[in-house]
């Protein structure tokens, strides 16, 4: 064996006990700042050519703003009323991510149930798929009767509903898509059930579960907004969006759509930073981009 085998092979097997170690390789543990910006770069572009081409149709053809207001008067509302609209955001954060923490947290103790026992599985998970087709328009004033209209709780209700299904089916379908070598390799040690949950299901449903949860932050901002239209706090995102397009005053309401955004964009990237801190031997954040 020549002295590059040698090399080769040293290097392969520093490699394999790096990957068991849940080392990140040094060639994947972090984009340049150059192939970060090849990477963000058209997606900034593009969204600047989408706000040029918008103010500029809509002062060619002089449209009005209760049709669909200039970016300038947007951003120009959102200058003139930040403190209020982002107040605002703050109360419907709060709601946003109660429901967010209750349903993810119902959704887990059905996966791990599911996954557990086949007859709940059989039982739950169709009776689940038909529920998620309910409306959230048709939830929202029902809820607002049961725990009252002002009661945060009411939006947290909805919120959790929209959230639990998807983060519930991903979930179940993660914990049970296990190699069955894996599974006899466990049996044959003699491993119990939750050392086989926690060993074996729980890592290989992590994908699977963070994929859901990236998808559930955003769907929870957009339920706690709905839940808002159907009446309770006026210091809310919803109501405040309402009230503003009943007056004709839509640049603030898109203003406080603008804030929505925001928000739902940086709970998406705390998500994300979850992920890749509990997850850093996952294949996505191994290979350099």
């Amino acid at each position: 064996m020549t002295e590059r085998d040698d090399q080769i092979q040293e290097t392969s097997i520093t490699d394999v006990f790096a990957s068991f170690e849940g080392d990140v390789p040094a060639s994947g543990r972090r984009s340049s700042p150059a192939r970060l910006v090849r990477r963000y770069l058209p997606a900034v572009f593009a969204f600047l050519a989408v706000l040029l081409v918008w103010e500029g149709l809509t002062r060619l053809f002089g449209v009005e703003s209760f049709v669909l207001s200039k970016p300038s008067e947007i951003l120009n509302s959102f200058s003139e009323t930040s403190g209020l609209i982002w107040g605002a955001g703050m109360r419907t954060l709060f709601e946003a991510a109660g429901g967010f923490v209750i349903g993810t947290s119902l959704a887990v103790a059905t996966s791990l149930a599911a996954a557990h026992w086949v007859g709940f599985r059989q039982g739950v998970l169709p009776l689940a798929i038909v529920l998620n087709a309910t409306p959230i328009a048709a939830l929202a004033p029902i809820f607002n009767n049961w725990f009252g209209l002002t009661n945060p709780f009411s939006k947290m209700a909805v919120v959790a509903v929209v959230v639990y299904f998807p983060v519930m089916i991903n979930t179940t379908r993660g914990l049970l898509e296990v190699d069955p070598a894996e599974l006899e390799l466990m049996r044959s040690l003699a491993a119990s059930p939750s050392e086989v949950t926690r060993r074996i299901r729980i890592p290989r449903a992590l994908p699977y579960f963070f994929s859901s949860l990236k998808v559930a932050s955003v769907l929870s901002l957009i339920a706690a907004i709905i839940a808002e239209y159907f009446g309770g706090p006026q210091d809310v995102l919803g109501q405040y969006i309402v009230n503003r397009a009943q007056l004709f005053q839509f640049p603030d309401a898109w203003a406080a759509i603008l804030v929505a955004s925001i928000l739902g964009v940086v709970f998406y990237l705390l998500i994300l930073a979850a992920e890749r801190w509990l997850m850093p031997w996952h294949v996505s954040f191994r290979t350099s981009e």
